[in-house]
């Protein structure tokens, strides 16, 4: 299996610093990251952790799901997912304190429950979750 690459380069302190994430791999960008905008209510043109983690948990989350819709005998026709990741504070220190999966999915084969049951084992069983299970992790999900 590969191993996906992503570096950055931080220059100054950490409220006054900042730096640049560049995913190596795919080589499709670079963005700019700075504390003080990771902890604002408004991002300011900067990513952040959460948001590349919300970004990796969300598509993992697509394709767990629509395999599950497969295996129950269904057929994925749309899927929108969105992931929430929060950072708090624990401790007295930063900490990504939740995140919420949210599904809406337009299905064929599958009844409400069926795509509930899906939506459920997706979220078991994707390797993003699997390797965020440290956090709370809720989900909704409904068919559209």
């Amino acid at each position: 299996m590969p191993t996906r690459t992503a570096r950055t380069a931080w220059n100054g302190s950490l409220q006054e610093g900042s730096g640049q994430v560049e995913l190596s791999s795919s080589k499709v960008g670079t963005f700019d990251v700075s504390f003080p905008k990771r902890t604002a209510d408004e991002a300011g043109g900067t990513t952040s952790p959460e948001e590349l983690i919300a970004a990796a948990h969300s598509s993992c989350y697509a394709m767990a799901l629509s395999s599950e819709i497969g295996k129950a005998g269904g057929t994925p026709q749309s899927l929108e997912i969105s992931a929430d990741v929060t950072l708090g504070q624990k401790d007295g220190a930063p900490t990504i304190t939740t995140i919420k999966l949210t599904v809406r999915g337009e299905v064929d084969g599958l009844d409400a429950d069926g795509f509930e049951k899906a939506a459920q084992a997706a979220k078991v069983g994707c390797p993003v979750s699997k390797a965020l299970s440290a956090v709370d992790i809720s989900l909704d999900a409904a068919l559209v």
